[in-house]
């Protein structure tokens, strides 16, 4: 799955993963894209909202609220129609690429159909 040409990248994945329950703002991401990658993906502040920003401009995330909280602006960002359908696209993709991987029979018979090779 792409944005603007680009592959979805790890990060962006799992921004767009930790959004499917919800609104969220940005410590409550951080911490959810920790837990649903298993900690492959950790993001600071600042590349949250790199990945959000570039996840917006693409129309994929939008801001839904903003609150002040100890005088400071909190936003929650929300995933978009086409946002929900890129994750759950780009989720299908990254399951198929892996029975490529761990099915050899699989493996064969896409990579060569019209030969039957024993099991």
């Amino acid at each position: 799955m792409t944005i603007r040409g680009a592959v979805l990248s790890a990060p962006s994945y799992f921004v767009l993963a930790a959004l499917l329950d919800g609104p969220l703002h940005g410590y409550v991401i951080v911490k959810r894209v920790e837990t649903l990658s298993e900690e492959a993906v950790r993001l600071a502040a600042g590349s949250l909202y790199a990945v959000l920003d570039r996840l917006t401009e693409a129309g994929l995330v939008e801001v839904v609220s903003e609150e002040i909280v100890n005088g400071r602006a909190r936003r929650y960002y929300a995933l978009t129609p086409e946002g929900n359908d890129t994750v759950q696209a780009e989720a299908v993709r990254l399951a198929t690429a892996a029975k490529i991987v761990t099915n050899q029979a699989l493996r064969r018979r896409v990579l060569n159909p019209t030969v039957v090779r024993p099991a």
